[in-house]
């Protein structure tokens, strides 16, 4: 297991929000002991002077060996949080977006590498799980921006 901490910097990610029915695809986020602690979407940091698609996009690739289509809409949160006693700050780029293989939607969970080469699943969660889990969806203010906007980016009408 990798001890991580926030970088002493603002950084910059893009997740996907990939759903299965009514689960999203997330992978957990652990504290110093191993505990999950909550679950984010996929996807990663935008390198300076990459276009946060074209980052979302690398990320898939790379660690799913995965093509994904992203919808024109997507959001925009500011992430001020606490990890194990260090403060963190991002700006995060959420975007629904879709599988081109529809075969990727018949797994159950991904087994990937990060790019500090530790290992990580991913698995389709519902928001329903989380809760009986009490597990948090970050990054913080993500659930309710999601219950509160219910199926609409979920609507496959997005990618018309």
């Amino acid at each position: 297991m990798t001890i991580w901490r926030p970088v002493n910097s603002i950084s910059v990610k893009a997740l996907a929000l990939i759903w299965r029915d009514d689960a999203l695809l997330v992978t957990e986020v652990f504290n110093d002991l191993g505990q999950a602690t909550g679950v984010r979407p996929l996807g990663g940091t935008v390198e300076f002077g990459e276009p946060w698609r074209d980052a979302l996009q690398r990320e898939f690739l790379e660690e799913l060996g995965a093509r994904i289509t992203l919808s024109d809409k997507h959001f925009v949160m500011e992430n001020l949080y606490e990890h194990q006693g260090t403060l963190g700050h991002e700006i995060v780029f959420l975007c629904p977006a879709r599988f081109d293989e529809t075969t990727f939607y018949q797994r159950n969970s991904f087994d990937f590498l990060e790019s500090d080469e530790s290992s990580e699943t991913a698995r389709w969660v519902t928001l329903e799980e989380l809760s009986l889990r009490q597990l948090e969806l970050y990054p913080a203010g993500l659930r309710q921006r999601l219950e509160n906007l219910d199926n609409a980016l979920r609507d496959k009408r997005l990618f018309s």
